[in-house]
């Protein structure tokens, strides 16, 4: 699996024996032994999952869960604490946590719970391999889709597409204006037995962009949101986008 999950705990020992039992199931781990450092990795590259303590120094794991739900809004949070009161619960998942796991904790239970929180954010889709969009050709900026063709023309030039790439641009252009996350790409143009990566994603974009765009470090056809995935905008102009930067 490739499932990238962020843990961030400053006990050594009760870190690395989360890294090593998650580890151990299969998913991609990132350590942090602080708040700071927490949201230093999440900054740089957001992860597929979060699991947090909440007193640690500098930052708690009350405000790295604030600052990840205003940056990427559907990200799973887990939080695993000795804080085993009512009210912190209730803190915990009002301010956006998905579980709350109490210390000490069971290797089992943890990875039981990491397994259902994904299963319940990153659901198969319904049918593996169907194409959930209308075959007629659509535009894209000055772009021009032929789904049928699994192409795309730009004054007079054609671009073969592959059937993920094609799934991703119906995906953007059906959702015109808004913001696509991560996992929204992944459920419509990966196949269900994979857990979403957001390499995997950025860098399958990247590759597209270079095929698609006029000037891909400054890509009008498929914009970045910072922390949160992709858009496309028909109101931007085809010489380029400058509100949002290019993760690449």
């Amino acid at each position: 699996m490739t499932l990238t999950i962020l843990v961030a705990e400053d006990d050594p020992h009760t870190r690395m024996a989360l890294a090593e039992v998650i580890g151990a199931e299969g998913f991609q781990v990132i350590e942090a032994s602080d708040g700071q450092q927490a949201k230093n990795l999440f900054d740089n590259e957001p992860p597929d999952m979060a699991c947090l303590d909440i007193m640690m120094p500098g930052i708690s794991g009350y405000d790295l869960c604030r600052h990840f739900r205003k940056q990427s809004p559907t990200m799973p949070i887990l939080f695993i604490t000795a804080k085993a009161e009512e009210i912190d619960k209730v803190v915990g998942l009002e301010l956006g946590g998905d579980d709350y796991i109490v210390k000490p904790f069971g290797t089992k239970e943890v990875v039981a719970r990491i397994r259902a929180v994904a299963r319940r954010c990153f659901p198969p889709k319904p049918e593996s391999g169907s194409v959930p969009f209308s075959d007629a050709p659509f535009e894209m900026g000055d772009l021009e889709v032929f789904p049928r063709e699994m192409r795309l023309r730009r004054d007079g030039e054609t671009v073969a597409l592959s059937r993920r790439e094609l799934l991703i641009l119906q995906t953007l252009a059906s959702r015109a204006g808004e913001v696509v996350s991560r996992a929204e790409l992944f459920r419509s143009a990966w196949e269900e037995d994979h857990f979403p990566n957001s390499r995997t994603i950025d860098q399958t974009i990247s590759q597209l962009r270079k095929r698609i765009e006029q000037d891909p470090k400054n890509p009008s056809i498929i914009q970045t949101v910072y922390g949160v995935g992709y858009r496309f905008d028909p109101q931007t102009p085809a010489t380029g986008n400058t509100e949002a930067g290019n993760l690449e």
